[in-house]
């Protein structure tokens, strides 16, 4: 399966804007296996971050994890004042007690502004864009979290097959 739409200027980018090698990963926030693949890519970026285009997309299964959507909301209001990266680490950093209240503490934490970060999280422009990520998450064959694509190719592994690959082709 190819990645649909291809990365473009409405996805959250870190690392190289440059670079050949462009990894999307679909995410939930509330999922396990999405906690325990973040320290292997923060892992990944700090060694290879000069090299990798790093995209993150929204795909909360909200129907497994209350406070999924939630999560992915707060980390949007808080991209909109330009702490995108930031909220989303906190939030996979603070994981097992994920609840609404931890969001906007979150939130205090990161230094934003509360009242316009309690506005932003309720805009439909917000759930627009966590629903545009989630409907090309469908479109691209994503049938779980995380789910990775390398190139605009679904990547059949986790993390941890990222890291060695990419440590791999380094050699």
């Amino acid at each position: 399966m190819s990645l649909k739409p291809t990365v473009s200027n409405a996805d959250h980018v870190q690392g190289n804007m440059d670079a050949d090698l462009v990894i999307v990963e679909y995410g939930d926030y509330q999922c396990p296996y999405c906690g325990a693949a973040y320290p292997i890519l923060k892992k990944l970026m700090s060694q290879f971050g000069d090299q990798i285009k790093f995209v993150f997309r929204n795909f909360p299964l909200s129907e497994m994890h209350q406070y999924a959507r939630a999560a992915a909301l707060a980390a949007e209001a808080a991209g909109l004042q330009g702490k995108f990266w930031e909220m989303h680490d906190a939030i996979y950093e603070n994981q097992r007690a994920l609840n609404e209240t931890l969001l906007k503490k979150l939130a205090e934490k990161l230094k934003l502004n509360i009242t316009q970060f309690e506005e932003d999280i309720k805009s439909p422009k917000l759930a627009e864009k966590v629903d545009a990520d989630f409907e090309s998450g469908v479109m691209s064959g994503v049938n779980g979290t995380p789910s990775f694509y390398v190139n605009g190719k679904k990547f059949d592994g986790g993390a941890e097959d990222l890291l060695q690959l990419i440590s791999a082709e380094e050699e």
